[in-house]
């Protein structure tokens, strides 16, 4: 199996970490969907990372649903709950983080422009998501010790991803400071091996 990705990616780390955690053997083949050598297109038609290709060639996108078939394929690590309710809420979580992550690549391309046709408006727009989205997963994480329950779950790996996205292109955003208690989840998450080991370079 091959996982097709870059390896700054939020999305990419959140499904190479949930492959770690659950022992999960693959291939991993970097390649940056906007360069113009990328073969990404070939196996994704969105032309987006992360792409899993199985055994039989098949492939599979979107981080959400790559990470759901890892937690079904390998009864290793349970990173989702089996009952319905907490299974939603870490779901929930997921979409609330891979939120974050979304404005914050907005803005990360937007910025990529030459300045005179960067929109601001765009970028204050996206900015206010992602500090919205910190506020939210701060109030929601309040002193407890993960997302939900008394264990690490996919809830805490997709948080995790979108804090290490926001330190590595956004250091100018002291979400730290402001949000203790996620400061304090990250330092537990970045304990984890998955966690030390996908930590995004340029």
């Amino acid at each position: 199996m091959q996982l097709i990705g870059s390896l700054t990616s939020p999305f990419v780390r959140k499904v190479r970490i949930v492959a770690a955690e659950k022992f999960v053997e693959y291939d991993l083949v970097v390649d940056i969907p906007w360069n113009e050598d990328s073969r990404v297109s070939e196996y994704n038609p969105l032309g987006k990372v992360p792409v899993w290709v199985q055994e039989d060639g098949k492939t599979l996108f979107d981080s959400r649903v790559i990470v759901e078939y890892l937690e079904n394929v390998s009864p290793v690590g349970h990173l989702l709950p089996k009952e319905a309710r907490p299974r939603i809420a870490v779901k929930r979580w997921e979409a609330l983080a891979d939120g974050v992550c979304d404005a914050a690549a907005l803005i990360f391309m937007e910025r990529k422009r030459p300045a005179a046709q960067q929109n601001p408006e765009w970028i204050t727009r996206q900015m206010a998501k992602v500090d919205a989205g910190l506020k939210m997963m701060s109030d929601d994480l309040g002193k407890q010790t993960w997302c939900t329950g008394d264990f690490l779950s996919l809830a805490d790996i997709a948080v995790g991803c979108a804090l290490g996205y926001l330190e590595f292109r956004f250091p100018e955003i002291d979400w730290r400071l402001q949000h203790p208690n996620l400061s304090e989840l990250f330092d537990r998450l970045m304990q984890r091996p998955a966690f030390k080991d996908t930590v995004p370079v340029a």
